[in-house]
């Protein structure tokens, strides 16, 4: 009999008939139909297993205490569970797992339950699940893991885990001779990791599953490169040696040892799996996400789940490998699980491996956390926790198989807590002892390393000859020794493990070049006329808001009618569904962005009476029905790990738009760190393109501190333009401030028809969304339209003009009318509408129009130390070839002023000071 088959309280059989009633949770995102990448699923949170239920109550009437005794052993028993390798943690008394507590006579029938229990929940594997709030999940993982904890491990399997164990430790001790001041940030002290990897990948294979993209940070990360994803010997000791990992000829700075990925096919019993380990910043826990995000790109390239059929995970799994200290202490992780479960993020549960080294640099486990097991933010979405020592491998693999399962029936996320210890400090050459001597003096004084200690267990058990431990030892180090030999005359080649990470968008893309292209990004009148109509077509039974009939699909309709006025949203949309209409997918995420921050976008529609939510654009209906779909992703708030999540998307579907727009510019800051190690440098450090659109709402409109700016500054530091000689296409990222719809029509249609990627930063519109002057023609889309980096005046005559002012953004539009006010016609105004790549040529050809001006002025409403002027100036007299004057708010040590008052003065005195004299 399993404990499964007891019950946790002494209750009455109404209350418990009551309790297992069929009860659902519905995740209905305004949507019982569903919305293209999404599909609602009715998750039963309780099952109305009647039948066999009457004899389980009358159990609990006739044992209630004994009962209670087993509920406790669920709840508590991993508080005593022996899970320290070290044998530091000081042991619990849990007063609830006493028989005494229950008032339990000391029987035989008592001492064999509990003999039981402790085997079941207090062993070298502890299972927390009572928090969940589903009796379904809770009963099946009882089930699920006392069935997993009484099944033996057999022999080949046995052999396994030590084979890898071994070859774990001897790669570690060999680099540690051949390299000794190499930080390689070992696995020693965590080896029985491998083995889960192992099962993981295996069972993988086993459920057909097509791919495993993973992450992991540096702790034992080339172990698992080398050991068993095929990473060769040569291109590690060739990269430890100082050589560059990329292939010769490959334009990039690389990246750290530490950060080497890989891409790999493993096999198992005649079944395969690929396997991705991605690349990562040393910004810890910031890869996670970004995997989710790939992960779900991927899934809706092969139309799995929400996209197609089957479900979320049947094809491509996510794994996450996690620090103790980091899982703890980065916010970015509780950001990723807050969306494990929201449409449009869901990858259908990730596994977690946490690697609990019990000390996070110099830091011990009490000081790096306030709560009991580092494990514990896994407990704020509901799922289990698999706590395992690290001494006991078989354990870790059983613990690999109930983790394995329970992701798989419920597509929830899980996670396996294996606590482990880290043989030296934080990388081989630090001093752990300095800050952590009891901690090392339990490590120095073991007998002898988890893999050798089990080794001998198994050559004692007679699965395994001392003669063929050391046989694999020296023919794994034998093929080392050729490879250290070798790495010296080793060429990375576009076939190397590493740079397929890079290639698996290879066939898709091509390089950027050294030159400065322009494309016909235009559409057949006809067609955006269609589109647009569609955009705003609303189903006959769809009960619209009466608000959004007169001021979105009226006012649409008649802007596409007259071919005029197009505001801004317009503009988006039509560029989004001319894309669909070519077939591209497209996907818009972030904070409100279905209805959109100022209430401009309404691409998702939500019926007034039944709240079911439409989306006009994935309803083109074109000829062959083969039009793309538009993916509206309401995010949770968060900025760091949406961002993160979006690149990821972005990385894997070069073929479809992605876009992330912020609540408002401000709010990036929250996502500084994915900018700086992802959207900016991927490309350079990994190979990785990305053709993210990041739209940053910009603008003064005296909104104070955290409401007007995008830092436009930052990005442009950013940038790897040069300031001494004129930009081309390869530069790292574009940095945009459009100021009419025409311009963002092109510059999103333009992400997607280049053969070749590039991060796009778009300081985007508030006011200007529904400013009259800013509007345009559906002229202005036609074929042989396109982007302009520069826009000239309209002045009649150039030859009057005395002083070109240099401008980039809205503040054009209130330059213009104090111009018109004042009647001046000797002053030219010019909009930088691109920043970067910086367009000195086109600056260059009206320079030269406007051959009689005499004064050049960059003017600006941002702050003298904000804004563009630092990234222009330098360029205007290096590469222009003029010098400029400055014309803006003086330096400030906030973005904008928080007093309006102060906001209007400002707002004088720039005037003044741009038409003085």
């Amino acid at each position: 009999m399993t404990s499964l088959m007891l019950c946790r309280n002494q209750c009455s059989l109404k209350y418990f008939q009551r309790l297992v009633s069929p009860l659902s949770s519905f995740r209905g995102y305004h949507s019982r139909q569903g919305v293209y990448g999404f599909k609602p699923q009715i998750h039963a949170s309780h099952t109305n297993n009647s039948e066999g239920t009457e004899g389980k109550f009358h159990s609990r009437d006739q044992n209630p205490n004994l009962l209670r005794l087993v509920e406790a052993y669920h709840r508590y028993g991993h508080l005593k569970a022996a899970l320290d390798p070290l044998h530091l943690q000081e042991a619990h008394n849990v007063p609830e797992l006493s028989p005494l507590f229950y008032g339990l006579p000391d029987s035989e029938k008592t001492s064999d339950v509990v003999l039981q229990l402790e085997k079941l929940y207090c062993s070298s594997t502890g299972v927390e699940f009572m928090h969940i709030e589903s009796l379904e999940e809770r009963e099946w993982l009882i089930s699920e893991h006392e069935a997993i904890s009484s099944q033996e491990v057999d022999p080949v399997t046995k052999k396994e885990i030590a084979e890898a164990m071994i070859i774990s430790q001897n790669f570690d001790n060999f680099v540690g001779s051949k390299f000794p001041t190499v930080k390689r940030y070992g696995g020693e002290g965590a080896e029985s990791c491998i083995p889960f990897y192992r099962e993981i990948f295996k069972l993988a294979s086993a459920n057909d599953v097509q791919h495993v993209f993973m992450c992991m940070a540096h702790r034992g990360r080339l172990n698992l490169l080398t050991g068993m994803l095929n990473c060769p010997y040569e291109l590690m000791f060739s990269k430890m040696k100082g050589r560059s990992e990329l292939p010769a000829g490959t334009k990039g700075i690389g990246d750290v040892l530490s950060h080497l990925t890989s891409v790999t096919k493993l096999s198992f019993d005649g079944k395969s799996v690929s396997v991705t380990m991605l690349p990562n910043p040393s910004h810890l826990e910031a890869a996670n996400p970004f995997t989710a995000g790939r992960v779900r790109a991927e899934q809706q390239r092969i139309q799995e789940g929400d996209y197609g059929s089957g479900n979320m995970g049947d094809r491509v799994i996510c794994l996450q490998v996690h620090g103790d200290a980091a899982i703890s202490g980065q916010g970015v992780v509780q950001e990723t699980l807050a969306f494990s479960q929201v449409p449009h993020f869901t990858v259908g549960g990730s596994l977690h491996l946490i690697v609990n080294n019990q000390v996070g640099y110099t830091t011990p486990a009490d000081r790096g956390r306030s709560s009991r097991y580092c494990s514990d933010i896994a407990k704020s979405i509901g799922v289990p926790i698999i706590h395992v020592n690290g001494a006991d491998p078989e354990a870790v693999v059983r613990a690999a198989r109930l983790a394995w399962n329970y992701r798989k029936k419920f597509r929830r996320d899980v996670f396996v807590d294996v606590l482990c210890y880290r043989r030296w400090g934080h990388n081989e050459m630090d001093e752990p002892t300095f800050t952590n001597p009891v901690m090392y003096s339990a490590i120095h004084s073991r007998s002898c390393s988890i893999p050798d200690a089990y080794c001998r267990k198994l050559v004692d058990e007679g699965v395994m000859e001392k003669e063929g431990h050391q046989n694999l030892l020296t023919t794994h180090t034998n093929q080392m020794s050729i490879a250290f030999k070798e790495a010296d005359s080793y060429s990375p080649s576009a076939s190397t493990s590493y740079s397929q990470v890079g290639e698996q968008q290879s066939k898709a893309l091509k390089t950027a070049t050294g030159d400065i292209t322009s494309w016909d990004t235009g559409v057949d009148l006809d067609v955006l006329r269609w589109v647009g109509a569609r955009s705003v077509h609303i189903p006959s039974n769809f009960s619209l808001h009466p608000t959004l009939k007169r001021g979105h699909v009226d006012a649409r309709l008649n802007k596409l009618l007259t071919g005029t006025n197009l505001d801004w949203s317009t503009a988006e949309s039509l560029a989004i569904a001319s894309l669909l209409y070519q077939g591209y997918d497209c996907r818009i995420s972030g904070q409100d962005v279905g209805r959109g921050t100022f209430s401009q976008r309404h691409c998702m529609l939500v019926d007034q009476q039944s709240n079911e939510v439409y989306i006009p654009l994935n309803d083109l209906g074109t000829p062959d029905g083969s039009q793309g779909h538009l993916e509206v992703a309401n995010s949770i708030l968060s900025e760091e790990a949406v961002l993160a999540f979006e690149y990821g998307n972005s990385v894997g579907r070069p073929d479809a738009l992605c876009i992330w727009e912020a609540q408002f510019g401000d709010f990036f800051n929250g996502a500084q760190i994915i900018i700086d190690t992802f959207v900016t440098s991927g490309e350079a450090k990994w190979q990785l393109q990305s053709g993210l659109v990041m739209v940053l709402p910009h603008g003064f409109d005296g909104a104070g501190p955290e409401h007007s700016t995008c830092r436009i500054e930052r990005f442009l530091q950013l940038t790897d333009s040069r300031e001494d000689i004129a930009d081309c296409d390869d530069i790292n990222m574009q940095v945009v401030n459009p100021t009419t719809p025409a311009q963002i029509f092109h510059l999103l249609r333009r992400q997607v028809l280049r053969p070749f990627r590039k991060p796009l930063i778009v300081a985007g519109p508030k006011l200007l969304l529904r400013f009259p002057a800013a509007v345009s023609t559906l002229q202005d889309l036609a074929p042989g339209t396109s982007f302009q980096p520069v826009l000239d005046d309209t002045l009649e005559s150039s030859s009057d003009v005395r002083r070109m002012i240099f401008v980039s953004g809205k503040h054009c539009y209130a330059l213009n009318q104090q111009r018109q006010e004042k009647g001046l016609k000797d002053v030219a105004i010019i909009r930088l509408e691109e920043l970067c790549p910086f367009p000195a040529l086109g600056i260059q050809k009206l320079v030269a129009k406007y051959s009689n001006a005499k004064e050049y002025i960059w003017c600006q409403e941002e702050p003298r130390n904000g804004g563009a002027w630092n990234f222009v100036e330098p360029r205007f007299r290096n590469v222009v070839g003029i010098n400029l004057r400055y014309s803006g708010r003086p330096v400030l040590a906030a973005p904008a002023v928080g007093i309006s008052a102060l906001h209007k003065i400002e707002v004088t005195n720039l005037m003044k000071d741009i038409f003085s004299g």
